[in-house]
C-alpha cells in the first residue's frame, strides 16, 4: 500500500500534543480589532485545543501525526 499524503494546510496550522489533541492557533483575529472588545483580544491570546469533532477531521488530514 503506498504511503498517505498528509495535507499541507494542515501541517501548517495544527500541531499535536503528547496526549493526542490538537492545537490551533485562535479564530477571529487577522483583522477588525476596533469593533472587538479588549476582554476578546486578551482571552483569544495564544493557541487553543480544537474539540473532539473538529480534531477528527483534522486527524484525517494528518495522518502520521498521532
Amino acid at each position: 500500500m503506498p504511503k498517505m499524503k498528509t495535507k499541507s494546510s494542515a501541517k501548517k496550522r495544527f500541531k499535536m500534543t503528547a496526549s493526542g489533541k490538537v492545537k490551533a492557533g485562535q479564530a477571529g483575529k487577522r483583522h477588525g480589532m476596533i469593533k472587538r472588545t479588549t476582554k476578546f483580544i486578551r482571552d483569544a491570546r495564544g493557541t487553543t485545543t480544537l474539540c473532539e469533532a473538529d480534531a477528527k477531521i483534522v486527524k484525517k488530514y494528518m495522518p502520521y501525526a498521532r
